[in-house]
This record gives structure tokens, C-alpha cells and sequence, in this order.
């Protein structure tokens, strides 16, 4: 954290508890104090540990290529790039599993309506393995989480990635996919790209 921060942290922690126990009383203040602690508290639970994601491969190891698609992939040139990344070398097995996050909307998280969000993830699903079927690739699929760096951690616990390539639309229109690339960049150990479904190819 950076040194500033912890005085703005401390003042936004304080000021509100003294300002309640000076105009209201001791009971206002109590309150005050008691909704501060319950924000920490969310807060805290809503943190995600920071460390890095998944394995370093070596060189001999098996092809094991995590495709996170944030939306249906059938373009033809991301297709042709998946495919390529999840060809072996000769002598190594390759498994391909393509994971869709169930991205949902705040009116249904509102109503706690997930079927939506879930059904949406299983046509990009079933889009993206056709496409990639067709090109030789076979894959397993699996909905995520629908936040982008959380579904691939949990994908991680039980698919040791040896790379893994992020499919979106281009940064403009899904800003989430762009924050979540350099997350996923900056902490994961196998090889990581972003492949931009409207814009450069990868980087």
C-alpha cells in the first residue's frame, strides 16, 4: 500500500464516527461506529489475494491451453490462432478446455437472477467449441465466474494451464475484459495473451 493511503484510510474510518457521536450523541456514534466496522468487514471479504496465478511450464510439458472467452468466438482468424497455439509438439499431448464466465447484469444480480448470465455462457460455449471442432480442435468447456480473472483462478485449481488466451472484444467495448488482461498478465506464471476479436491480433 502506498504510504499515503493509510492517512486517508485512518481519517475516512474516524471522521465519521466523530462527527455522529458530536451531533447525534453517544448512541448515534455507536451506530456510526457499528456500520463503519460492517463496511470493513465487506470490504475485507471482497479483496482478492494478489499472488501469482497457476504453474511455470517446462519445456517438455503437455499442452495444456485455457481459452477464456468473454464472448462467442468464431472468427476465423481467432480460431486459426487458437488452433495453432493448441497444436503440440511432436511427441506431446495437447488439451484444449474453453471457459465462458456467466457475466451478469446488474438488474439480474439485483434479483438474483443468474439463468440468464448461465445460458448466455453456454451459447458461447457451444459457438466457440463448434468453431474451434472445425478446425480440428477438440475442447472441453465450462462456465466461470463471471468475473474474468476469478473464473480463471478457479479453473486453475484444477486444470494446470500451460498458457492461457483471453478472447474479447476490442478494449472499447468490453472494459472489463481489459482490466482483467492486465491482471491476468501481471500474475500469472504460464504464458498468457489477449486475442482482441475487433482490433490488433494479440499482444
Amino acid at each position: 500500500m502506498a504510504p499515503w493511503k493509510l492517512p486517508l484510510i485512518v481519517l475516512a474510518i474516524a471522521v465519521p464516527i466523530a462527527v455522529a457521536f458530536y451531533a447525534g450523541g453517544p448512541g448515534v456514534g455507536v451506530a456510526m461506529g457499528a456500520l463503519v466496522a460492517v463496511g470493513i468487514v465487506f470490504v475485507a471479504v471482497r479483496q482478492r489475494p494478489q499472488g501469482p496465478l497457476g504453474h511455470s511450464a517446462g519445456a517438455t510439458a503437455p499442452v495444456r491451453l485455457l481459452v477464456v472467452a468473454a464472448s462467442a468466438v468464431e472468427d476465423p482468424g481467432a480460431i486459426a490462432e487458437i488452433a495453432a497455439a493448441a497444436a503440440p509438439p511432436a511427441g506431446v499431448s495437447a488439451v484444449v478446455r474453453v471457459l465462458a464466465p456467466a457475466r451478469i447484469g446488474f438488474l439480474d444480480r439485483w434479483a438474483s437472477d443468474v439463468e440468464g448470465a448461465r445460458r448466455e455462457a453456454q451459447r458461447s460455449l457451444v459457438i466457440t467449441v463448434a468453431s474451434l471442432a472445425k478446425a480440428g480442435v477438440e475442447a472441453e468447456a465450462r462456465v466461470g465466474d463471471e468475473d474474468l480473472v476469478q473464473a480463471v483462478e478457479d479453473q486453475l485449481q484444477s486444470f494446470d494451464a500451460t498458457e492461457v488466451l483471453l478472447v474479447s472484444d476490442v478494449a472499447d467495448e468490453d472494459p472489463g475484459a481489459a482490466t482483467a488482461a492486465a491482471e491476468l498478465e501481471r500474475r500469472l506464471r504460464p504464458r498468457f495473451r489477449w486475442l482482441r476479436l475487433s482490433g490488433p491480433a494479440a499482444r
